[in-house]
C-alpha cells in the first residue's frame, strides 16, 4: 500500500506597509491568512509572521535584509512553500522563488487553489478553472501543469518549473477557448432552471456572509441539509438550493452561497458572479456574521462592500443576523441580544443550538409577504409574454382589451413589480 504524501511545509507571511490607508489589522490579518492556508488540504503550516514594510521594493518585494533572514529561518524549518499574503508581481515572485529555494503563492493563488480543491458544480469548475488561467497568464514565469488535471486544485503548488512561455501562452489561450465553449453551455442549462425556478410561486432567500460566519451550519438547521459545515475557510463553494417551509406556512427557497472575503481580486468576483447569480435573483437577502471575531464590523463592510460591486445591496431587502452567540458567555452574550433586539433588522442566533431562530423565521416571512398594492397596466398586443407571466403568477385581478392592447388591473408585491419592470 503506498504511503500518503507527506504534507507541503508552508510559511505565511503577511506584508504589512505603514503607508497603506486600507491596512487592516496585522494581527487579524495574518490569523486570517493561516487560517486560509489551513484550509488547502496538504499543507502544513510551520511558520507565520507580519513583515512590517516602510515600502514595496519593486524587484524583490521585501528588503534585502530581511530576505536574507527569512530565508535562514525557513532553511532552517525546511520550508518548502512560502504563502504571502497579498499581491505578489509576477517579477518579485520569480527573484524571491530562486532567492528562497522554495515556491511561492500570493493571496490570489491561495484562493484560487482553495477554489480548485472545493468547486463541486460544472459551473463553478469552469469558473474557478478560467480565473486561473487568467492569473497564471500574466505571470508566465510557471509551468501550467494543471491543465491536464481533472480535478481538485491547480498545480500552483508543485511543478516541474520553468517551460517555454509560447508554449504555455498558446496552451493557456487554447484551454480558455475550450472552458468558454463549456461555460456557454453550461450558461443555457443553468438559464433554463432559472426559468423553470421562475414559475415556482416561492420567493429566494439568500444567506451570504463572511467566509466561515456559520451560513452553512444555519443552512443545514433550517433545511436539514447535510452541507459540508466545518470550522474552515470557503466550506463552501458552490450555491445549494433547498425548499423550507417558514412556520408561518410560507414557502422559501434558501440558498446557501460561497463566503466572502476581504481583498477578493475583482477577477474572482467576476468569475463567480453566475456561481453568486441565486444572490442577484434573491428576493430577500440574509446577512450572517459571525458576532465573536475580533474583525466582525471590517468583514461586514466587506461583505457590504462585496454586494455593492454585485448591484444587489441597493435593490433587494437585507435581514442580518449575528451569529455564535452560543460561543459568547454571561454578559457579553446578553450585551449582544439586547443591541440586537434593539435595531430594526438584526436577530441575535446561534445556528448551532437554534436560539433565537424562530424570531429571525418570523421576520423572513414578514419579509417576503409585504402587503400588495393595486394597479392598472396599458400593454400592447405584443406584450404577450409579459401578460402571459402575469396571468401565470395569478396576480391579474381584470383585463380589458380595445384597439390599443390590455388593460390589466394587477395586485402586486414590490418584489413581483419589480421582477415585471426586468422582463
Amino acid at each position: 500500500m503506498e504511503s500518503e504524501r507527506p504534507a507541503t511545509r508552508a510559511w505565511v507571511l503577511h506584508p504589512d506597509l505603514k503607508t497603506d490607508r486600507h491596512r487592516r489589522d496585522p494581527d487579524a490579518a495574518l490569523a486570517e491568512a493561516v487560517a486560509l492556508a489551513d484550509a488547502l488540504p496538504g499543507l502544513q503550516v510551520v511558520g507565520s509572521e507580519t513583515v512590517r514594510l516602510t515600502k514595496i521594493m519593486p524587484g524583490m518585494l521585501f528588503g534585502k535584509g530581511k530576505i536574507a533572514e527569512l530565508k535562514s529561518r525557513m532553511a532552517e524549518a525546511e520550508v518548502e512553500l512560502v504563502l504571502v499574503d497579498g499581491h505578489v508581481g509576477p517579477v518579485q515572485q520569480r527573484n524571491l522563488e530562486e532567492e528562497w529555494k522554495v515556491k511561492l503563492l500570493d493571496r490570489t493563488g491561495l484562493i484560487l487553489e482553495i477554489f480548485g480543491d472545493r468547486a463541486r458544480t460544472n459551473e463553478g469548475v469552469l469558473q474557478v478553472e478560467m480565473a486561473a488561467l487568467s492569473y497564471q497568464r500574466t505571470r508566465l514565469v510557471r509551468a501550467w501543469t494543471h491543465l491536464e488535471r481533472q480535478r481538485g486544485g491547480f498545480g500552483f503548488v508543485g511543478g516541474p518549473g520553468e517551460t517555454q512561455i509560447e508554449a504555455d501562452r498558446r496552451a493557456i489561450d487554447d484551454q480558455l477557448v475550450r472552458l468558454k465553449e463549456k461555460l456557454a453551455k453550461v450558461g443555457k442549462t443553468r438559464a433554463l432552471h432559472r426559468a423553470a425556478r421562475a414559475k415556482v410561486p416561492y420567493p429566494i432567500v439568500a444567506l451570504v456572509g463572511y467566509t466561515n460566519a456559520g451560513k452553512s451550519t444555519l443552512f443545514n438547521r433550517l433545511t436539514g441539509a447535510d452541507v459540508f459545515a466545518k470550522d474552515m475557510l470557503f466550506a463552501t463553494l458552490d450555491p445549494t438550493m433547498r425548499r423550507v417551509v417558514l412556520p408561518s406556512g410560507e414557502e422559501i427557497i434558501l440558498s446557501d452561497t460561497v463566503g466572502f472575503i476581504s481583498d477578493l481580486p475583482t477577477e474572482l468576483i467576476a468569475a463567480f458572479r453566475a456561481t453568486l447569480e441565486e444572490v442577484l435573483d434573491a428576493d430577500l437577502i440574509v446577512h450572517v456574521r459571525d458576532i465573536t471575531h475580533a474583525q466582525t464590523a471590517e468583514q461586514a463592510r466587506d461583505v457590504q462592500k462585496i454586494l455593492h460591486d454585485l448591484g444587489v445591496a441597493e435593490t433587494a431587502p437585507m435581514l442580518e443576523v449575528w451569529n455564535k452567540i452560543d460561543v459568547l458567555t454571561g454578559d457579553q452574550r446578553t450585551a449582544v441580544e439586547v443591541q440586537a433586539d434593539r435595531t430594526k433588522g438584526i436577530f441575535a442566533v446561534s445556528a448551532l443550538t437554534g436560539d433565537g431562530l424562530d424570531a429571525l423565521l418570523a421576520a423572513v416571512a414578514e419579509a417576503i409577504t409585504p402587503p400588495g398594492t393595486t394597479e392598472t397596466l396599458r400593454l400592447p398586443f405584443s406584450a404577450g409574454q409579459r401578460r402571459a407571466w402575469l396571468h401565470n403568477e395569478s396576480l391579474v385581478d381584470s383585463e380589458t382589451a380595445d384597439e390599443d392592447g390590455y388593460a390589466v388591473t394587477v395586485t402586486w408585491t414590490a418584489l413581483e413589480k419589480e421582477r415585471f419592470g426586468r422582463m
